[in-house]
């Protein structure tokens, strides 16, 4: 295996993300082949050199990524006490290290990734990338040219900041049994709680089905039934490190 940064390696073991491993090796915490670590860029080899933290060896595991169809019901967690969570959908042997980029409500389908890869998912996750996410919301009212203008400027959802710009279109109004309802597209490029059903409820309107369709350039495999997976392949994978900066 071609040599890679120290501190990406113990990222995508799972000590953290890329400022906490530096906090890691800037405490002397880290040792290499037996010498004390403390340069985040330095290059290691992980089939060849020794890598320890606190004493403790770290084992580089094969970076993995799975798309996952998320049913509604589960939590996008590893484990909970109460209620099924995203990695029950998987075969035991695979959930090893793994766990969800990101999190949808529990009521929300669609797109969500697994993996082991604590870099990628951060890089993902990060604000600075802006990566996208796109929805697919079916809304109880009248969406119009108003409410795209208002996403497209940013929203006051009840935080310091307005939401970044966000694109909405309508895709078809059809009338229900107690008024118009909305079928719409929205890519965001934030992941706040609950951010897509707040966004609406700014403009006074309510979402009724939640799914995501698209993260970073990927799209959710219409073959996937809900609660179905497949690992990514090289090129989406590769995709993603463009989005998340790795």
């Amino acid at each position: 295996m071609s040599q890679v940064r120290l501190d990406r390696f113990l990222a995508n073991a799972g000590l953290g993300t890329r400022s906490q491993v530096k906090e890691l090796l800037r405490a002397g915490l880290v040792e290499v082949n037996g010498a004390r670590a403390k340069r985040p860029e330095e290059k290691i080899d992980p089939d060849r050199d020794r890598i320890f933290c606190r004493g403790e060896e770290i084992i580089r595991e094969e970076s993995v990524c799975y798309m996952l169809n998320k049913p509604a019901g589960f939590l996008s967690a590893t484990e909970d006490r109460y209620q099924p969570v995203v990695l029950d959908l998987l075969e035991e042997k695979e959930r090893k290290g793994l766990f969800p980029v990101g999190r949808l409500d529990i009521d929300t389908e669609g797109l969500l990734l697994l993996t082991n890869d604590g870099a990628l998912a951060h890089g993902l996750l990060s604000p600075r990338h802006h990566v996208d996410k796109t929805y697919r919301a079916r809304v109880a009212g009248l969406v119009n040219e108003e409410d795209c203008r208002l996403f497209a400027g940013g929203l006051d959802i009840g935080e310091k900041k307005r939401t970044m710009p966000a694109f909405l279109r309508v895709l078809s109004v059809t009338e229900g049994e107690t008024g118009p309802i909305s079928e719409t597209e929205i890519t965001i490029q934030e992941g706040k709680f609950h951010q897509v059903k707040r966004m609406f409820a700014a403009v006074g309107k309510q979402v009724i089905y939640l799914k995501r369709t698209a993260m970073g350039g990927l799209l959710l495999d219409e073959t996937l039934q809900k609660g179905e997976y497949r690992k990514l392949t090289r090129e989406e994978t590769e995709r993603l490190r463009q989005y998340a900066g790795k």
